[in-house]
């Protein structure tokens, strides 16, 4: 099946979705402290999502409860959010979708919850610098794998393990399009990038062991070992020069 290739008026549009989950994320990102509940930053994002005309998009994807995906210290992805509480010392991966005049946008975040120790810092930081280096080889006649290359030498730099059973995807008109993309290097190049397509990278990366496991609920995954996992992701589009970073505000935001 063909990859999609977005028009600049289709872009146009993504771009009005990104913005809306810039600013869902910023408000997420005020509550970020001991004692509030997942549940509460889930409130937080739709209540902030809808008040815009657009709709959460991962709400009732595939049966998922909520509008957010919050995972906290050893939870990878797509943690429900709850009752359970913020303490002190955690850190919180906060998924978003937006949907909005028929296009999707997707980016996820990791912050600490009040002071968070050293190593635990440095975790989030080289998370979102794997983006980074990913993002170097996103350009139109390049190959995926070699963004998959980039961001799992540098995690692997630091001793962490990227996790191989969740990867990013194509974002368009449909959450999850062609093509996959991996944080790790698959065998082959991958496709041939082209101007026009859209892609979600998502460096998963975790202090431990790349081994992760999906517990009862039959969403969220966590980290076989229990260490702490971080989560870094936006939307992008190629282009024949650097990429488009829809969900982020500049792209100097955090890179080195």
């Amino acid at each position: 099946m063909p990859i999609p290739i977005k028009s600049d008026e289709e872009i146009k549009l993504m771009q009005e979705s990104a913005q809306i989950l810039i600013e869902a994320h910023e408000l997420v990102a005020k509550h970020v402290k001991p004692g509030v509940t997942t549940k509460e930053l889930d409130q937080v994002a739709y209540k902030f999502i809808t008040s815009k005309h657009a709709i959460p998009s991962f709400k009732g994807y595939g049966g998922y409860p909520a509008s957010a995906c919050v995972s906290i210290n050893d939870e990878v992805v797509h943690g429900i959010p709850g009752a359970r509480k913020l303490k002190q010392g955690d850190i919180v991966s906060v998924d978003l979708g937006v949907y909005y005049k028929g296009y999707h946008s997707d980016a996820a975040r990791t912050y600490p919850v009040g002071d968070v120790s050293p190593d635990v810092l440095k975790l989030i930081e080289v998370t979102k610098q794997c983006f980074f280096e990913g993002l170097k080889y996103a350009k139109a006649g390049n190959h995926l794998g070699q963004i998959s290359k980039a961001i799992q030498d540098y995690a692997e730099s630091f001793g962490y393990g990227v996790v191989r059973d969740l990867v990013g995807h194509g974002i368009g008109e449909a959450l999850h399009e062609d093509p996959q993309v991996p944080n790790y290097k698959a065998p082959g190049r991958g496709v041939k990038l082209e101007k026009g397509m859209a892609l979600a990278i998502e460096p998963m990366i975790n202090m431990g062991t790349y081994q992760v496991k999906c517990l009862d609920d039959d969403w969220t995954f966590v980290t076989r070992d229990g260490l702490p996992s971080a989560h870094y992701e936006n939307t992008i589009v190629i282009t024949d020069d650097e990429p488009m970073i829809l969900t982020l505000r500049s792209k100097d935001e955090g890179e080195k």
